[in-house]
């Protein structure tokens, strides 16, 4: 929780580049700082929580290829990695897989400073000991014989392609690890990263013939509360979900939500300080492609009681003809006493809200297709 104002920082990845916006501490106005890597494709953009100096900067340039970007003095300069996320190189005779972008970053234990994880596509863990400067294999996945098993294999899947995601560590210990991948589904390691085993019993998977196999699922957000470490939260292909650990067994919570509504998207938050509160943005879940908001009518879900009812927040979105699509990384929370959310668009928009949901507007407008949105502040 603040205890005094502070800046808070938007980091905004796109299609073509990165942008960065310091809000005052009513969340009223933001000034740009970019954009860095214009023409670039940035996938996701986090800062470092054990010093709030350290940016993560997942790129696909046109020069360089798939890339991570550093930044110390948060996000005014950049320095590439030295020896960014990449398999291994094949055996002779055999066909190697090649990132083809980096997908997902999140900062190691608090007790590991330097440490990162990152996730690619196609699927792969990747860990850096280093800030960032140098990233290895976590082998314990990557060389797997499990592996194409788990993932379906080769470098094709989701539309946008096949990727890890939701890389997670528990906070209370550093060997704890969950992954999420589309598809694959969830895995969890209990030896930092050395074996794994899935965790998708309850999971629906409506698009294979067997409808609840092991592994293969398509989960496109998995949250894990930070007050909570026991209690995560999934937005999947296949509904909305809620685990509390040590079950094993997810269940879909989304079955409370309307049913004219549906429990289909791609991004999930919770808020940081009450676990049994979380937000979805429900998007059209029968055959319309790319996925958008049901009958053009765009709201965030939350609920209050883990799962149990949702209520519909849409004070402030457009009443119809809105037919907005936010990807799985869009929608986030920052840490404020009166919980602000934002929300970015395909059409590149970010969305806002002050007071956990209950009124809406448009904060930003006419940037590039809206890859991610994550929250930082000014140390």
């Amino acid at each position: 929780m603040s205890s005094s104002p502070k800046q808070l920082l938007l980091m905004i990845c796109t299609r073509k580049g990165a942008f960065i916006y310091h809000g005052n501490s009513d969340r009223q106005e933001w000034t740009l700082n970019g954009p860095h890597f214009l023409g670039s494709m940035i996938h996701h953009m986090v800062q470092d929580p054990r010093n709030q100096k350290t940016i993560l900067m997942a790129a696909r340039t046109g020069h360089l290829g798939p890339t991570i970007f550093r930044s110390t003095d948060l996000g005014n300069t950049w320095n590439e990695a030295k020896r960014p996320p990449a398999f291994k190189k094949a055996k002779e005779g055999e066909k190697g897989l090649t990132v083809n972008h980096t997908f997902w970053l999140t900062p190691g234990h608090k007790s590991e400073p330097g440490v990162w994880y990152a996730g690619t596509s196609p699927q792969g863990l990747f860990r850096s000991e280093d800030d960032g400067l140098t990233w290895t294999g976590v082998e314990g996945f990557n060389s797997n014989p499990m592996r194409d098993a788990w993932t379906g294999g080769g470098q094709d899947g989701t539309p946008d392609g096949p990727k890890m995601h939701s890389v997670i560590i528990d906070p209370r210990n550093l060997n704890h690890i969950y992954i999420g991948m589309s598809g694959g589904g969830v895995f969890e390691s209990n030896d930092k990263g050395e074996t794994w085993a899935p965790l998708n019993k309850g999971l629906a998977a409506d698009f294979f013939p067997d409808p609840i196999p092991e592994y293969g699922h398509d989960p496109h957000c998995i949250v894990m509360h930070p007050m909570n470490p026991d209690r995560l939260y999934q937005q999947n292909h296949c509904g909305i979900y809620r685990i509390d650990r040590p079950d094993d067994t997810w269940i879909r919570i989304g079955d409370n939500m309307p049913k004219e509504v549906g429990d289909i998207g791609l991004p999930m938050a919770v808020h940081p300080r009450n676990e049994n509160v979380a937000f979805v943005f429900p998007m059209d879940g029968t055959d319309v492609w790319p996925r958008t908001s049901p009958g053009g009518k765009p709201a965030v879900y939350r609920t209050s009681d883990a799962g149990k009812s949702w209520k519909r927040k849409d004070n402030g979105f457009p009443q119809k003809d809105g037919y907005l699509t936010v990807l799985r990384q869009c929608l986030t929370t920052d840490n404020e006493n009166a919980l602000g959310l934002y929300a970015g668009t395909t059409s590149g928009e970010i969305w806002a809200s002050a007071n956990e949901g209950e009124f809406w507007q448009q904060i930003i407008s006419h940037l590039p297709k809206i890859y991610s949105v994550e929250i930082g502040y000014l140390s």
